[in-house]
């Protein structure tokens, strides 16, 4: 079952209105998206980049007689995409990450706790490298480089000789084609399965998901544009998971947190938000995610 994360956070610090404009760029698997709509007469402006969540979010809808619009694509380009409806909006979610879909669908290649083929294309697009591109033609500093660098992996240099090794050992063949083999090659450079309680393949997987997504640019982008998209005192809610991803918002945020030439002032309303105990207990994935909320002041 899919458990929005923070969702009672999320629709306190949007506090929709009727007849109110807001963006969902992350639709994911609609549940903000439901609440948000519940909230109040409004409208929610969807965007996810993979192609089945078109098909959670046309289920929708029907459902809310037409105050749902949704659009496949990247929220890198959220202006381009919403410049179509010529109006400017009253809120936005961001919710970084890999979907709960995504992770469950053993075929996607997200997650090491189903066997599947190494993929982790978040738009399935056939021109994009996978995580199978990267793990079986990069070198060994390439990938000690990605490891360390988007997952903050200490073992990244062993991890990525153990790699190479097994490229050229047990997997000589085929390469390395699959989730299980891959975890299991990280397994063989920790002495434990497990360090607190998290698998020490975690943040390998974490890291060249980022990559193959690019993820971080888009971040960087889509907060870029909000000055041409958003109204004056217009919400931005931010839920990231990933240090990486706080960092890029902290920053963006704090670079323009006094009267520049940018056209935009952002300012931060209360402190960051986290999941209660009893929320990671119901929702264990969400035990790291981090909510910004922020007002944007347009000039």
């Amino acid at each position: 079952m899919h458990i929005p994360v923070l969702f009672d956070q999320v629709i306190n610090a949007i506090n929709p209105q009727d007849g109110q404009n807001i963006i969902d760029a992350t639709f994911g698997g609609g549940g903000h998206t439901r609440g948000i709509l519940d909230s109040a007469n409004c409208n929610v402006y969807a965007i996810d980049r993979d192609k089945e969540a078109g098909d959670r979010a046309s289920q929708l809808i029907d459902q809310y007689n037409g105050r749902l619009f949704f659009h496949h694509g990247q929220f890198a380009d959220l202006s381009s995409i919403l410049s179509q409806y010529n109006i400017k909006f009253d809120a936005i979610l961001f919710d970084f990450g890999v979907s709960f879909y995504q992770l469950d669908q053993a075929e996607r290649g997200f997650s090491f706790m189903r066997d599947g083929p190494l993929d982790m294309r978040m738009n399935g697009m056939q021109d994009c490298q996978t995580a199978h591109d990267i793990v079986n033609n990069y070198d060994e500093d390439q990938l000690s480089q990605i490891l360390f660098v988007y997952g903050d992996e200490r073992l990244s240099r062993q991890i990525a000789k153990a790699i190479v090794l097994a490229r050229k050992t047990k997997y000589s063949e085929c390469g390395i084609s699959r989730t299980h083999q891959l975890r299991d090659i990280i397994h063989s450079v920790y002495k434990t399965n497990k360090i607190h309680g998290i698998d020490v393949a975690t943040k390998t997987f974490q890291a060249i998901r980022i990559y193959v997504n690019d993820e971080l640019r888009q971040i960087q982008d889509a907060l870029n544009s909000l000055q041409y998209i958003m109204k004056n005192e217009a919400s931005l809610v931010t839920i990231s998971f990933h240090y990486l991803e706080d960092r890029i918002v902290k920053n963006w945020a704090s670079s323009h947190r006094n009267q520049n030439e940018s056209g935009i002032i952002v300012k931060q309303i209360g402190g960051t938000i986290k999941p209660t105990n009893q929320e990671i207990k119901s929702n264990v994935r969400s035990r790291s995610a981090i909510m910004r909320h922020y007002k944007i002041h347009i000039l």
